[in-house]
């Protein structure tokens, strides 16, 4: 196997697993002579009815900041669950699962897409409702381009069917669920974006997301983040978020949010140009210290995250409030 370190650290984790976690594997990914396995984790509450809340990375290969993340993040949380009571007792409510390395095979080659060439964030079946950008937006043209969404009528890559399995059968199920996916490449801010890409219409839950938007300024005033629906800055076809949360829409019982968070790696390259020089540079923070910050930058954040879903029901958005929100909602980011 080609050596990877982001694979040789998870399964390092894996190794020295607590009891209570759940390690799945979800099948091999082959690229030519080497084959990479597939990995899921899942720790707390069981019951399909917990709230949950899922992390996700490495979905672009060359975007290895956002697999190191998440990396980070469940290691620090297995060190904590030997004493902290507190952590402790949330998750003998909620359930939280990770699948920090979506696309392994891509990250050893240096690719974004995966060994067939098919970006992962370009595939789900689901087209634009408006014009994208050319090529950026998906394409059919050839996987020797980047942002192939794949050959039409073709099923997703076996990437992006092991991620759909873990999130049905771990979030779908939930009364309320969290997807958080991280990623890297765009802009000098760090954003967090919900859907829709495929389309400016808002999403059936803009409510739910403009109340834990008003929640996290309110608890965190001073936090560095921009929260936009992605199709604010540009339309694409088949993200597999907008699929995903279109699936759940079946469900109006259910909530399901899932959330990119997109690290603004202009930023680096700003304050390191030499970054130019390498297509690693492009996505990643090259410099010790700033990558050594940018893995402990994002703790608050996903602290929030963790307590939001634990304790979703006090800023659930009642039936009494709903037209209001969604009003304030579209008044902050739709109304060019």
């Amino acid at each position: 196997m080609r050596e990877l370190a982001e694979l040789a650290q998870l399964e390092e984790l894996i190794a020295h697993a607590p009891a209570g976690m759940v390690v799945a594997l979800h099948g091999q990914i082959n690229s030519e002579e080497y084959s990479y396995p597939l990995y899921s984790f899942s720790i707390g509450n069981r019951a399909a009815e917990a709230p949950v809340l899922g992390f996700f990375g490495g979905v672009h290969g060359l975007e290895r900041i956002g697999c190191q993340i998440v990396l980070s993040l469940l290691a620090s949380l297995l060190v904590r669950l030997e004493w902290d009571s507190s952590l402790q007792h949330q998750l003998q409510k909620i359930r939280l699962v990770f699948m920090p390395l979506v696309n392994p095979a891509g990250m050893a080659r240096g690719w974004r897409s995966n060994p067939d060439g098919v970006d992962l964030m370009r595939n789900a079946p689901i087209d634009a409702q408006q014009a994208v950008p050319w090529l950026l937006g998906g394409h059919r043209i050839s996987r020797h381009l980047p942002w192939y969404r794949g050959q039409l009528g073709q099923a997703m890559a076996a990437e992006n069917q092991a991620l759909c399995q873990l999130v049905r059968e771990q979030l779908l199920c939930s009364p309320f669920s969290l997807a958080l996916d991280c990623h890297s490449g765009f802009g000098l801010r760090d954003r967090l974006w919900f859907p829709y890409a495929y389309t400016q219409q808002p999403i059936a839950h803009l409510a739910e997301v403009y109340s834990l938007a008003a929640l996290f300024q309110r608890s965190y005033p001073y936090h560095p983040y921009l929260i936009e629906p992605q199709a604010r800055q540009y339309i694409t076809h088949g993200d597999i978020w907008d699929y995903l949360y279109q699936q759940q829409l079946s469900k109006p019982e259910r909530v399901f949010l899932p959330l990119t968070l997109e690290l603004g790696s202009w930023l680096w390259i700003k304050k390191n140009p030499r970054q130019l020089l390498s297509l690693d540079g492009l996505f990643n923070p090259i410099v010790a210290h700033r990558e050594q910050r940018v893995l402990r930058k994002h703790l608050m954040l996903f602290e929030f995250l963790i307590r939001a879903v634990h304790d979703f029901e006090q800023w659930q958005v009642a039936a009494s409030a709903r037209a209001q929100l969604t009003q304030q909602a579209l008044n902050r980011w739709y109304r060019a």
